[in-house]
């Protein structure tokens, strides 16, 4: 679904007016379109059919609450990397055993959190990991679901922030080492093998990847199957589908299931997908409001009063995001510029276009940051002491506010200050 269009020249989520919604709650903004993201769940799900599946929402993608229970609503399972979003899952009524947990640092205590909780599986990324998950499991008494995080050593062409599955990756086994580990599994009290799973990257483009990373791990799943014979219940294949930021070409659901599907079709396993970016990403927009024009001899700069503390993505991997006006300009407003769009940030890094060309803007205009759904809000931050923005979930015509914008002074709520300085 085209979550956000243009009705008589403003632009909408869904059946709201954006403009509307900065009125009543503020700018900047997060809006997110409950039809679009659940939508994608469909579609995915869809393509799919054939196979025993289990799609499990990559929660880093977007954490936001009422986004996890419109998921877990609609069937989904959860891609967990923390204690802390595991608890979101919770919260927001997710089922805990339709859960995995991965991350290269888990901590004792959230082992044992994600233990007594019941979760699907561990995804285990290193030896020492296994080990420590077989202590915690013997001494609760529990056998820890375990499958390995295996690093396929597969380049997906994206961005080397989000490229997961290359051997120099501090994520997973190698794929040379994964039998070991396995046999070594075995042997530890206290873990059962459930899976073997693999993630290679995010915002990953094109079916051949994912292909080839596949066909590399068969050979390991027809050993880890005679190594516990009837053990093995499923093959993680990751998340990392692409959207359109602006001139990708990503594959649809039902192009990348024509693609992996003739692999995955004979193994009698359960099929898992963590899609995270794929479900949110085209979903979520940032709406921010023009603060000041700034003219220099050297070029023109748009100061919004959203900023990089909001949305880092352009400062941190140099991402494009479209830039759309609330409102289309009309007559000679219709001029174009070229300008930097940057926000209050004491920053040279701290801006969403650079050189882009715009539709002549005038303060207190409003602008939509495009495709900020993904790792938007989730990687928001208090620098420079500025609160976090409210988000706004939209289904049709319904609104609801599910977070408050947050306030100055409860910025420093949290902090004390030291005893010998009163």
């Amino acid at each position: 679904m085209e979550a956000f269009r243009y009705r008589a020249d403003e632009l909408h989520c869904e059946q709201v007016p954006l403009q509307r919604l900065v009125n009543r709650y503020g700018a900047p903004l997060y809006v997110y379109s409950q039809t679009h993201i659940v939508g994608q769940l469909q579609q995915l799900d869809a393509a799919f059919c054939r196979l025993d599946r289990l799609i499990c929402f990559a929660v880093k993608a977007n954490s936001n609450l009422s986004v996890i229970r419109a998921l877990a609503r609609s069937g989904a399972g959860f891609d967990t990397v923390s204690g802390g979003e595991l608890r979101r899952v919770v919260e927001a009524g997710g089922d805990p055993r339709l859960c995995a947990f991965a991350g290269v640092g888990k901590t004792s205590p959230e082992i044992e959190y994600a233990l007594r909780l019941g979760i699907y599986c561990f995804n285990v990324e290193s030896e020492p990991e296994l080990e420590m998950i077989a202590a915690i499991a013997r001494r609760l008494r529990r056998r820890a679901p375990i499958a390995l995080r295996v690093n396929p050593g597969i380049d997906p062409h994206t961005h080397r922030y989000v490229s997961t599955g290359k051997h120099e990756s501090k994520f997973g086994i190698p794929l040379e080492r994964a039998l070991a580990v396995y046999r070594a599994a075995r042997t530890l009290g206290g873990v059962e093998i459930r899976g073997v799973q693999m993630h290679i990257g995010s915002q990953i483009t094109s079916t051949a990847p994912f292909v080839l990373a596949i066909r590399k791990m068969l050979p390991l799943i027809a050993q880890v199957r005679a190594l516990a014979p009837g053990a093995l219940q499923f093959f993680d294949i990751g998340g990392g589908l692409g959207i359109r930021y602006r001139r990708e070409r990503p594959p649809t659901a039902a192009v990348f299931a024509r693609a992996v599907e003739p692999y995955l079709r004979g193994l009698g396993l359960r099929i898992l997908l963590e899609p995270g970016r794929f479900l949110v990403g085209n979903g979520g927009v940032l709406v921010t409001r023009v603060l000041y024009v700034k003219r220099t001899p050297a070029k023109q700069f748009v100061i919004t009063d959203a900023a990089m503390n909001d949305l880092i993505r352009p400062a941190l991997y140099d991402s494009y995001h479209e830039i759309l006006p609330v409102r289309k300009p009309r007559g000679p407003r219709r001029r174009m510029i070229t300008a930097d769009v940057v926000g209050p940030i004491c920053e040279s890094g701290d801006f969403f276009a650079q050189g882009r060309r715009l539709a002549t803007v005038a303060t207190g205009e409003l602008l939509a940051v495009m495709s900020a759904g993904a790792y938007g809000m989730v990687m928001a931050s208090n620098y420079n002491s500025r609160p976090r923005p409210a988000e706004v979930l939209i289904s049709g015509r319904h609104v609801a506010l599910v977070r408050p914008r947050e306030k100055v002074e409860e910025l420093t709520d949290c902090e004390k200050i030291a005893a010998w300085l009163r």
